[in-house]
């Protein structure tokens, strides 16, 4: 009897789940478990890199847990080094970061070297972190600025203990040789900030 019962109940969630459909949304497929809806909703991949109307200044939003990439553990979708920015040299940079999710996660500006630590260090620019990019924030939305006043390779990475060399990092270089900003995403062509 319980060998039918189990057998019946395999057979249950084997049809459910060929059943189910995903969730649709009006923008790219983002992690359900557990988010706080109201913190992203309206958000597409054109909100990612903006352009303002201050000479030299630079929109960029980064969502954590945008999808299920990297079981959580990615920015805008992307983990790994799998979005870049090009932001050009002496640019100023205006940092919305947004984590809709449960598990602490935070951002924070470092050397593109520095994602293979357990311990991040210190923002390589100065103010290019989050409050608290040790410990990180849940269910919250924090805003930095800094400068972009060195050329080189760098990294957005989450900066809670062990999160950047799992993966939590997404590409950030600061060119002498571009003159807008740019961003890659996955294997799409670098798009320039929308207005």
């Amino acid at each position: 009897m319980k060998l039918l019962v189990l057998a019946l109940a395999i057979s249950l969630v084997a049809r459910a789940a060929e059943t189910a459909k995903p969730a649709e949304h009006s923008h790219i497929a983002v992690a359900e478990s557990g988010l706080k809806r109201e913190l992203i909703d309206g958000i597409s991949e054109n909100d990612f890199l903006k352009s303002t109307d201050t000479p030299k200044t630079v929109k960029v939003l980064i969502v954590a847990t945008w999808s299920d990439d990297n079981y959580g553990m990615n920015f805008n979708g992307h983990s790994k080094g799998g979005a870049l920015y090009t932001i050009p040299k002496g640019w100023t940079v205006e940092v919305t970061y947004i984590n809709p999710g449960p598990v602490p996660h935070s951002l924070i500006v470092i050397e593109r070297t520095a994602v293979k630590k357990i311990q991040m260090p210190e923002p390589y620019f100065k103010g290019a972190a989050v409050p608290h990019h040790l410990t990180g924030m849940s269910y919250d939305k924090a805003a930095f600025t800094f400068t972009a006043d060195e050329a080189g390779e760098f990294a957005f990475a989450c900066g809670f203990p062990t999160h950047a060399m799992n993966g939590h990092w997404i590409g950030l270089e600061i060119s002498d040789d571009v003159k807008e900003p740019t961003l890659k995403l996955g294997d799409k062509p670098a798009a320039k900030a929308q207005k």
